[in-house]
């Protein structure tokens, strides 16, 4: 299986970004973090994007989350304080783009993956989009405070809740109804309403879209205590190592509580 790519274009001011790796749901690898990072740092410094697509290659998922393999090389809860904080930098370059992002979502966006689609600033789903955050049902780690924090602002504490404590999915209307997606289009109209959403923002005014975009992101974001404690102790247990081997294992999970 390969470690794939992120691909980026840009065609009259409209960057385009890719996560190509369709035989594992665009599961992330490491190689593909340092590869979205260095993306989000060169647009981030030019001055003639006016928006931004991300989407996953298939049409099966937008990113199935990080893959899952790579935690293999886990051994402390420490290693999740680190992975957590590569993480939360790759998110908040891609939230902190100057310029307004487009998630195009069709099918899964979970984990990892539901983290990068709350980083944009809309979401255009087909009605296959589904968002969740498993991992109570299936590794037995955690989010970074930033990262709950993005859960809970595009779909509410409650539902927040749901996903993250009953490990439950949402369907692409709820995700709709709650405002966390902008609007549901079936699949061979999604190309032309994104680029037309792309253009209704490229004609508002930069300086306004770039100082709007920063107040919100310090509004849900920052000001947050860190949870590395929190974070340490799911990663550093006995049953994250259990929820590895058993999901790689296609089993379900004997969880011991340590």
């Amino acid at each position: 299986m390969s470690t794939g790519k992120v691909h980026l274009t840009v065609q009259d001011g409209i960057a385009a970004v890719v996560f190509d790796r369709p035989e594992a749901r665009n599961a992330m690898t490491w190689s593909m973090y340092d590869e979205l990072a260095a993306i989000c740092q060169a647009l981030g410094q030019r001055d003639d994007i006016r928006a931004a697509t991300l989407r996953g290659a298939g049409g099966q998922a937008f990113v199935a989350g990080t893959d899952i393999e790579q935690f293999l090389e886990f051994e402390s809860g420490d290693d999740g304080i680190r992975y957590e904080a590569v993480i939360d930098e790759r998110v908040q370059l891609l939230e902190s783009l100057p310029f307004p992002t487009v998630a195009v979502i069709d099918g899964y966006a979970i984990g990892g993956g539901l983290a990068m689609a709350a980083a944009c600033d809309f979401r255009v789903a087909t009605p296959a989009a589904v968002f969740g955050v498993p991992i109570a049902r299936t590794l037995g780690n955690c989010l970074s405070s930033a990262n709950t924090a993005r859960v809970v602002a595009g779909f509410g504490a409650a539902r927040a809740k749901r996903m993250l404590l009953l490990a439950e999915t949402i369907a692409a209307a709820e995700a709709r109804d709650c405002g966390f997606v902008h609007e549901i289009v079936e699949p061979e109209a999604l190309d032309a309403k994104v680029a037309a959403l792309c253009q209704r923002l490229a004609g508002n005014a930069p300086l306004t879209i770039k100082a709007a975009k920063e107040t919100i992101r310090r509004l849900v974001v920052e000001g947050l205590s860190r949870n590395d404690d929190l974070v340490r102790e799911c990663y550093g247990s006995r049953d994250f190592r259990i929820g590895i081997e058993a999901f790689l294992a296609k089993q379900r999970p004997r969880w011991t509580g340590r």
